[in-house]
């Protein structure tokens, strides 16, 4: 402990030292960097916040605003309204039946989910793109109509994977009146019920993979015991089986491949 106390102080000190150093330098750079010996003028950045005069500033208050608002909820719009969901919640589901603990690492798994999505969201991105994004910035069409046209792939990709009842349950809870197209159908009530869709689909894979891996759990456990090894922990002993089941049936081939074949 009292080395650690001592490790602790000797970093804080190093770091104020630093501090120190870094603030003499800059005010030595100041003063004598100029000719005549002047401060250098640092430049200042600022944002003004004014009283629009036209209606025309309003607008495009309005827009930017909004743009700014679909850059921050890009994300969410990426995981909720894709098949980002599904798969990341299959491939952890994959790490934790093979006991692994962080290998693969959160980075490597979130990297694969992004590529995947993109993968299988293709189509949908290239038609949003044409339909959509591409007549907006010609000014072929209005922002509205663009968003329209652009939610329109995102609505049947979802449409394809939602089940009935979760429909059903979001538009009761809606109190939303029965409609005869899916057109009628608002988004706010599609997307959590595809949400909650793509997550029974993922964990329903899940334990599929679980299956194999638990057998493999239970076969080693039984063995230790019947063996007199009760000290021995057998996870220890099954985390290699278990991997090396998963590379002898190629397990990233199959369980990516499938995956990838349910949104088909």
């Amino acid at each position: 402990m009292r080395d650690q106390k001592k490790n602790h102080v000797k970093f804080i000190l190093s770091q104020v030292g630093i501090f120190i150093i870094l603030l003499f330098c800059i005010h030595n750079i100041s003063v004598f960097a100029s000719p005549t010996n002047m401060p250098v003028p640092f430049p200042k950045v600022g944002v003004d916040i004014g009283v629009a005069e036209t209606g025309e500033e309003v607008v495009s208050s309005l827009q930017i605003l909004f743009i700014l608002t679909i850059i921050a909820l890009a994300p969410s719009i990426l995981m909720m309204m894709t098949s980002f969901t599904r798969i990341i919640v299959v491939l952890h589901f994959l790490r934790s039946a093979l006991g692994t603990q962080q290998t693969p690492p959160n980075q490597v798994l979130i990297g694969l989910a992004l590529f995947l999505t993109f993968f299988i969201m293709g189509p949908v991105f290239n038609e949003t793109n044409v339909e959509a994004l591409q007549p907006y910035a010609e000014g072929e069409i209005t922002q509205e109509e663009a968003i329209q046209r652009g939610m329109k792939p995102f609505r049947e990709f979802m449409f394809r994977q939602v089940e009935e009842k979760d429909l059903a349950l979001f538009m009761q809870i809606s109190k939303t009146e029965k409609v005869s197209t899916r057109d009628e159908i608002p988004s706010s009530v599609l997307i959590p019920a595809f949400i909650i869709s793509e997550l029974k689909t993922a964990f329903q894979i899940g334990f599929l993979i679980y299956i194999p891996f638990i057998v493999i759990d239970m076969v080693v456990a039984s063995t230790l015991m019947s063996m007199g090894m009760m000290m021995l922990p057998p996870v220890m002993i099954s985390l290699p089986f278990k991997v090396l089941l998963f590379i002898m049936v190629d397990g990233w081939n199959l369980v990516i491949g499938e995956l990838v074949k349910t949104f088909r």
